[in-house]
């Protein structure tokens, strides 16, 4: 990520994201500031000054036990520890996707036993490896659809924030980008209608809204519709998976982060000649993982970031 030094200028609020991943698995505490969502390290002190918080956990791959991690149900259970030992509980969990490694039903049940020890509402959207089953989904939609809409879109609110769980991940093209499609986008603009323009708006789904790497297929084809009907908010935050690293851009009011799996990481855009699990021994992961210190401005694009490593 850019580091942007203009951390000096006054009236700066000063936040910290901070996120880890060990070996154990992550997940990212966001907290609520004036309606601005930021990521915090899960069981740091500062993230138990939230008086509302909320966890995202993604791509668990539950049933993946290849060599870039031999069994990542264990990985996803030793975040849910993670999550369990928190001084303050989240108000609920998000997952963005990818629950399951080939959507088998011994997989989601897995699955379903270790977010479960987690005790919190979980609120899901799909990633594609979710709905390879033979009957396109069915068995998710079985599982996470009730109150859904089309293949599992919704949305709610909670403290004043609306959010938007949306899918990108029906119907792809082997390597191909994620797309909504006319009948959720349509639902989209009737489910924004009458919303305030200072509504704090958290969207999430599998696939990033912003082209990461289109030639892997890292972005949604028809985000900017998206994109377009969410463009009179104030304070827009957009939460994805799929791409197993940490990045951030920010576009007017919109801040687009991904998020790191519970399973196994995938290599950066451009390193490497396509994505996929990333095979790192033991004891080299933790120069992957590490601390980005995020500063805001408010009623301004840009953000200064900096991402430190947490080992090497």
């Amino acid at each position: 990520m850019a580091h942007h030094d203009d951390d000096t200028h006054p009236g700066i609020d000063r936040r910290h994201a901070l996120e880890c991943m060990l070996w154990a698995g992550t997940g990212v505490l966001w907290t609520l500031s004036a309606g601005v969502p930021v990521s915090r390290l899960i069981g740091s002190a500062e993230a138990a000054e939230s008086g509302f918080s909320f966890l995202q956990i993604s791509d668990s791959h539950v049933g993946f036990d290849k060599a870039a991690n031999p069994d990542a149900r264990a990985t996803l259970v030793a975040a849910i520890d993670k999550v369990n030992a928190m001084p303050v509980k989240p108000a609920f969990m998000i997952h963005t996707g990818d629950i399951t490694h080939l959507s088998k039903p011994r997989e989601f049940d897995d699955a379903a036993q270790a977010i479960g020890q987690a005790r919190l509402d979980v609120h899901y959207v799909p990633g594609e490896h979710d709905i390879i089953d033979e009957d396109n989904g069915k068995a998710y939609l079985e599982r996470y659809g009730k109150g859904t809409k089309g293949a599992g879109w919704y949305s709610f609110d909670q403290a004043g924030v609306h959010f938007i769980g949306l899918v990108n991940v029906v119907d792809l093209k082997a390597g191909g980008m994620g797309n909504l499609g006319d009948a959720q986008l349509a639902w989209l603009a009737d489910d924004l209608r009458g919303k305030s323009a200072s509504t704090p708006i958290v969207v999430f789904a599998h696939i990033p809204l912003w082209t990461v790497a289109e030639e892997w297929g890292w972005g949604t084809q028809d985000s900017a519709r998206a994109l377009a009907l969410l463009a009179r908010f104030g304070s827009v935050t957009v939460l994805n998976g799929h791409i197993h690293q940490l990045m951030q851009k920010v576009e007017g009011h919109v801040t687009f982060h991904t998020a790191r799996s519970t399973a196994f990481p995938q290599p950066a855009p451009g390193t490497a000649p396509s994505p996929g699990p990333k095979v790192v021994p033991a004891g080299e992961l933790r120069k992957l993982l590490g601390v980005t210190d995020v500063v805001y401005r408010a009623g301004q694009e840009k953000l200064a970031i900096t991402d430190t490593a947490l080992a090497g």
